[in-house]
């Protein structure tokens, strides 16, 4: 852990920052520390479920939210190091889980997730249940690990753990997975649309800053502006999503079915197409504003905001 000045970035490729360039060799990195997570876990949980636990946590994916948390922890100074992917893993855990349980026949039933089949049409929904469950507490270990590894203190550790915990519970992640399904054939308001993906969405992204925060040693005032960011950032993802299933194919965007199909209000149902595209690109600036506003200069976070909502999948 470092408390040098947050002028510090990941290194970008020279001239312009490349960030496809740069997407690819954190992605690279955090494929990396999954596997040795996966290695980890797999012990203890038994053989028959390696194989499930390893499709459903290294299909290929985005990895937005390990990312974020390596290039919050660059912009606070952090030296970015092996122990730094492997806590940006215990992340990419939570969000494996919650895709391998939201694909189950009892949820969205889905048959396609990141161009392949879902877990549970290969492996069968109670293995894929009990797999993506192993997932929660695995997660939980791998972040205290890696904190440690990184030098926090135990009382910092113990916040990193209680940041991805509260992401992924009944007032993070899992709550707005609830109030996805109350809302399946139902159009809701504005707020409750914004609330229901602030949790769903927005909290685990907005956790992925804030943990690399933490394990950085930054202060309060930058913690508070990762989160904003983080949050700002998480409803800009789920309307660009929203954008991208009503104007792409199940082959482009490789997933089935979209959340037209299952009757579920979206920004473009009740905004329409420009007017979603306006929303994310202000929930945009307002993620930017909130790193301006505490003085972190990252070029990596800012051109992810950017790139949120300008993706094809």
């Amino acid at each position: 852990m470092s408390g040098t000045p947050a002028s510090r970035e990941i290194p970008a490729p020279s001239g312009d920052f490349d960030l496809a360039s740069f997407l690819g060799e954190q992605g690279r990195r955090v494929g990396l520390a999954l596997e040795r997570a996966l290695a980890a876990l797999t012990p203890r949980v038994g053989p028959s479920l390696g194989p499930v636990l390893r499709h459903g946590l290294l299909t290929d994916g985005k990895r937005v939210r390990p990312i974020l948390c390596i290039a919050a922890y660059a912009a606070c100074g952090g030296e970015v190091e092996e122990g730094c992917y492997d806590l940006a893993a215990s992340i990419e855990m939570i969000h494996a889980y919650s895709l391998m349980h939201d694909d189950l026949p009892c949820m969205d039933d889905a048959e396609l997730r990141r161009g392949s089949p879902t877990p549970h049409h290969v492996f069968g929904a109670r293995s894929t249940a009990r797999a993506a469950a192993t997932l929660i507490p695995g997660a939980a270990l791998q972040a205290w690990r890696a904190s440690l590894e990184l030098g926090c203190p135990d009382e910092v550790a113990r916040e990193i753990v209680r940041t991805l915990a509260r992401a992924a519970g009944a007032g993070g992640m899992v709550g707005g997975q609830a109030l996805d399904l109350e809302s399946e054939g139902r159009t809701l308001s504005p707020d409750r649309l914004d609330r229901l993906h602030a949790l769903k969405t927005g909290a685990l992204l907005a956790a992925a800053p804030r943990i690399g925060g933490l394990a950085a040693g930054a202060g309060t005032r930058r913690i508070e502006a990762l989160d904003r960011y983080g949050r700002a950032l998480g409803l800009a993802f789920q309307i660009a999503d929203d954008i991208l299933d009503a104007t792409s194919s199940a082959d482009q965007l490789g997933k089935h079915p979209s959340d037209q199909a299952l009757s579920k209000s979206t920004y473009v149902g009740l905004y329409g197409l420009d007017g979603a595209r306006g929303r994310a690109l202000r929930q945009v600036s307002l993620a930017n504003r909130a790193l301006a506003d505490a003085g972190l200069d990252s070029r990596p976070m800012a051109a992810i905001a950017g790139y949120v909502v300008h993706r094809s999948r």
